[in-house]
C-alpha cells in the first residue's frame, strides 16, 4: 500500500510512524510546505525569550532522521496543491524549483494544521505571527537587530499571553490588546481577574474591550481612536483550520468549519483520512463538536489513523479541551465547559469555588490556588474545572480532567484516593475538599449563593453577615455586612438583624460552619461560595463582565 501524507508536524508525524510500525512493507510519503518537520511548535514563545536558547532543541527530526530509523520518504519545501480523488493522485508543487507533478496514493492522511488568523487591516503587514520555526526565526532575528522597545500583543489567548510573558522577559513593554473584556476566555472572570493582576503586577498594560483599528509604523490604533507605542507588533487572535485543499477537492466540512471526519479519522471519501487542528473533533460533554488545536489531540488522532489504514478497529473518543498555560508566577488549567458555555447552552449547572493550598500548610512553601467546579445539579456529573495559582494547579486539574473523562460524579472525587505527604498535598486533598463540597450542596447540608448573585439577593431584602474576625473585616469586607466572628455566633443570635442572611468568611469554610449553625436555629442562611476572596477578587478587577 502507498500512503501518502499532508503536513508533517504532530499529527502527520505520528501517522506515518505508528503506519511505519505497523506495516514494514507500506510506502510511505510525506509533504510539508515548511522547512521542519516534527517540530515542538508549543515551544517557539520560550524560544523567542531565551528559556529555550538552543533553537535545535525545538527539532525533534529531520528528514533524514526519519528516513534513517523508519524509511521514510519525507519532502519538505513541497506543497500539495489539489487532490484527484478519481485519479488517486496529488498535484504537488516544489516551493524552491517551482516545479509540479503528480504523486499517486492508495490512502490519503491530510494533516495541513491551522494558520494564525489574520485580520485584513491598513498597516497588518507590520504585524507578525509566531506559529513555525520560521516565524521563530524572523522574529528573534527582528529582536536581536533592530532592538525594539514597546510591543503590542493583539489577542489574549494563550498564545498571546505566552508571547507577551516573553516579550517581557526581553525586555520590551509589553502591551495586550483583547477584544473580549477579559484575557483567557475558556476561564470564567472571576478567575479570569486573578490572570489580570497578575499580568499588571508585572508591568503588561491590559486593553481590555478593545479592537484593532489599524497598524501604524510605530504604533498600533485601537477601535476608540487611541493610540499604543508599538515598535512591534504580533497577532494571537487564534487560527483558522487549513481546509482550502480539502474544500477543494469536493471533502465535506463540518459545522465549525474543519473537516469532517468519522470516528476512524474518515472524510466523506473512505480513502481519504484528516487529522489535527484542521479537523473537527467530538464534544465529550455535548452533541456537537469542539475545536481543540492542541498537541495531544493531533498526537493521538495521528496514531489512530495509521491503526485504521492497517485494518484495526478504532475510535475517537469525545474530547474535553483540557489545556494549560503559565503566566508570569501563575499556572493556569481548565478542562471542560466553563460558566459562560453552560449558561449560553441554557444547562443547569453548580458552581464550587475553593481556595486551597497547594500542599499541606504546615510545611513550608505552600502555594495557594483558586479551584471552580462546575456540576450537573440533578446528576452529580461533573462538567468542568478551572484552577490558577502556583504549584499544584496542573496536578489537580489533570486529576479533575481524568474523573470527568471517566464518568465520575462530582460527589465521588472526595473518595478518590490520592498520594499524600505534607510535601506534596494535604491529608485532604484539594480535589478531594471540592466533592465534600458538592456532596453538602447535594444532601441539602448547605445553600450556597454565587459572588455575582449577592447584589440582587441583597437588593431583595437578604442581609450580609461577615463572620471573619474584627481585623479581617477591617481590612476590607461586603459593605452593608454586620462582623459577628464565627466563634462568637452562638452567643450573639440576639444581635443578627432578621430576614435571610447571607453569610461569608474570606474562603468559605467558616461560612459553610456559620451557615449550617444558624440554619440549624430555623434562620434562612446561605453561605457565599468561595468567600470574600473570590467576590472581592472579581468585583475589583477593572475588566470583570457584567452579569
Amino acid at each position: 500500500m502507498k500512503v501518502v501524507i499532508v503536513g508533517a508536524v504532530a499529527g502527520g508525524m505520528s501517522a506515518a510512524t505508528r503506519l511505519r510500525r505497523l506495516g514494514p512493507e507500506h510506502e510511505i510519503v510525506v509533504f510539508e510546505r515548511g522547512s521542519h518537520v516534527s517540530y515542538a511548535n508549543c515551544g517557539l514563545p520560550y524560544h523567542v525569550g531565551g528559556v529555550i536558547p538552543d533553537r535545535n532543541d525545538l527539532l525533534l527530526q529531520t528528514p533524514q532522521s526519519l528516513r534513517a530509523r523508519f524509511g521514510l520518504d519525507v519532502r519538505v519545501r513541497t506543497e500539495v496543491v489539489a487532490i484527484d480523488r478519481q485519479a488517486r493522485t496529488v498535484r504537488v508543487r516544489d516551493l524552491d524549483g517551482a516545479a509540479e507533478y503528480d504523486e499517486s496514493w492508495d490512502r490519503l492522511v491530510l494533516s495541513p494544521g491551522a494558520a494564525p488568523f489574520v485580520p485584513d487591516l491598513p498597516g497588518i503587514e507590520r504585524a507578525h505571527t509566531l506559529r513555525t520555526v520560521a516565524d521563530a526565526d524572523r522574529l528573534t532575528a527582528l529582536l536581536t537587530t533592530q532592538r525594539p522597545a514597546s510591543a503590542v500583543v493583539v489577542g489574549g489567548g494563550f498564545i498571546g499571553l505566552e508571547t507577551a510573558e516573553n516579550l517581557h522577559r526581553r525586555g520590551l513593554r509589553v502591551s495586550v490588546v483583547e477584544l473580549d473584556s477579559q484575557v483567557l476566555a475558556p476561564i470564567d472572570p472571576e478567575l479570569a481577574a486573578i490572570v489580570h493582576a497578575e499580568l499588571r503586577r508585572h508591568g503588561v498594560r491590559l486593553e481590555l474591550g478593545a479592537g484593532l483599528a489599524r497598524v501604524l509604523p510605530d504604533a498600533v490604533e485601537l477601535g476608540d481612536g487611541r493610540l499604543l507605542p508599538a515598535d512591534l507588533v504580533m497577532l494571537a487572535v487564534g487560527v483558522r483550520p487549513e481546509t482550502g485543499l480539502a474544500r477543494r477537492a469536493g471533502l465535506a466540512l463540518g459545522r465549525r468549519g474543519g473537516i469532517a471526519v468519522d470516528e476512524s479519522m474518515r472524510t466523506t471519501d473512505p480513502r481519504v483520512y484528516a487529522v489535527g487542528d484542521a479537523v473537527e473533533k467530538p464534544d465529550r460533554l455535548g452533541h456537537g463538536t469542539i475545536p481543540v488545536p492542541l498537541a495531544n489531540t493531533a498526537n493521538r488522532q495521528g496514531r489512530l489513523v495509521a491503526d485504521a489504514i492497517a485494518g484495526r478497529p478504532v475510535k475517537l473518543t469525545g474530547r474535553i479541551g483540557t489545556a494549560v498555560v503559565r503566566v508570569f508566577d501563575l499556572t493556569v488549567a481548565v478542562t471542560g465547559w466553563n460558566e459562560k458555555r453552560l449558561r449560553a447552552a441554557g444547562r443547569p449547572y453548580r458552581a464550587v469555588h475553593t481556595h486551597p493550598a497547594s500542599h499541606a500548610g504546615y510545611y513550608p512553601a505552600a502555594a495557594p490556588m483558586a479551584l471552580k467546579l462546575l456540576f450537573d445539579p440533578q446528576t452529580g456529573a461533573i462538567l468542568g474545572a478551572q484552577g490558577v495559582g502556583g504549584e499544584g494547579v496542573d496536578k489537580r486539574i489533570d486529576v479533575l480532567a481524568t474523573a470527568l473523562y471517566a464518568g465520575l460524579s462530582a460527589e465521588d472525587l472526595a473518595d478518590l484516593e490520592l498520594a499524600y505527604a505534607p510535601q506534596y498535598g494535604s491529608a485532604k486533598d484539594p480535589v478531594n475538599m471540592l466533592g465534600y463540597v458538592v456532596e453538602n450542596i447535594r444532601t441539602g447540608t448547605t445553600r450556597t449563593v454565587q459572588w455575582h448573585e449577592v447584589a440582587d439577593r441583597v437588593a431583595a431584602g437578604a442581609r450580609l453577615l461577615d463572620v471573619r474576625t474584627a481585623a479581617e473585616h477591617a481590612a476590607g469586607h461586603i459593605r452593608g455586612s454586620v462582623n459577628i466572628p464565627v466563634d462568637e455566633l452562638r452567643e450573639r443570635l440576639g444581635d443578627l438583624p432578621d430576614g435571610e442572611l447571607i453569610v461569608y468568611c474570606q474562603l468559605g469554610v467558616r461560612g459553610h460552619t456559620a451557615a449550617t449553625l444558624l440554619t440549624g436555629t430555623g434562620r434562612d442562611a446561605t453561605n457565599l461560595d468561595g468567600g470574600y476572596r473570590t467576590w472581592s477578587t472579581a468585583t475589583a478587577d477593572p475588566a470583570r463582565v457584567a452579569r
